[in-house]
């Protein structure tokens, strides 16, 4: 695991399960280029399979992303593709949306806007607050992000010319975390 803070704590998790885990942290003044050049070496040392980023605030530049294509899976705290960016729980309260949620996609140069894999929507409540929201958004996080890398993992999930397939079928949106269960029954 690599973290861009050494204060993140999933750096700490890691360690408790034995995976090795270390902080890349910008130095002061460093240019994106140059940090992504350095990831991009650390990240080589354990040739993955799929790199999954999450709660990794930085913007990657475009190389580093070229060079990881369909190989690298983000999680975003919203509907993609509303709120893109920061402050989505902000902006969905302020909006008075009914329902927010989570994405996880693909890694494109376009900030979240890369293929959707999967969706999970939370209510927004009377009297909700930033903090009140975003548990319960974390919670949905918590569901269908291991689920899209299990996903990858089996080779039921790829990522080709832009677009997510999944079991051999084009995403055109994504899955919805509510119709999952219903598929199995059916």
């Amino acid at each position: 695991m690599i973290a861009d803070r050494a204060d993140a704590g999933g750096l700490e998790v890691a360690r408790h399960f034995g995976i090795a885990a270390r902080a890349l942290t910008p130095a002061k003044g460093t240019e994106r280029v140059e940090y992504d050049q350095a990831l991009a070496a650390a990240i080589d040392e354990c040739s993955p399979s799929l790199i999954a980023l999450a709660g990794f605030m930085r913007i990657l530049s475009a190389p580093f992303v070229q060079r990881y294509a369909g190989k690298m899976l983000n999680i975003h705290p919203s509907l993609l593709p509303k709120y893109a960016g920061l402050h989505t729980h902000r902006r969905a309260i302020e909006a008075r949306d009914a329902v927010h949620g989570v994405t996880v996609h693909f890694v494109t140069e376009q900030l979240d806007g890369g293929p959707r894999v999967i969706q999970a929507r939370v209510p927004v409540e009377a009297g909700d607050t930033e903090a009140t929201l975003s548990r319960r958004v974390l919670a949905q996080e918590h569901v269908i992000y291991p689920l899209a890398v299990d996903w990858f993992c089996q080779g039921r999930l790829r990522c080709e010319e832009g677009e997510a397939f999944l079991d051999g079928r084009v995403l055109s949106e994504p899955m919805q975390l509510a119709d999952i269960g219903r598929e199995k029954k059916s």
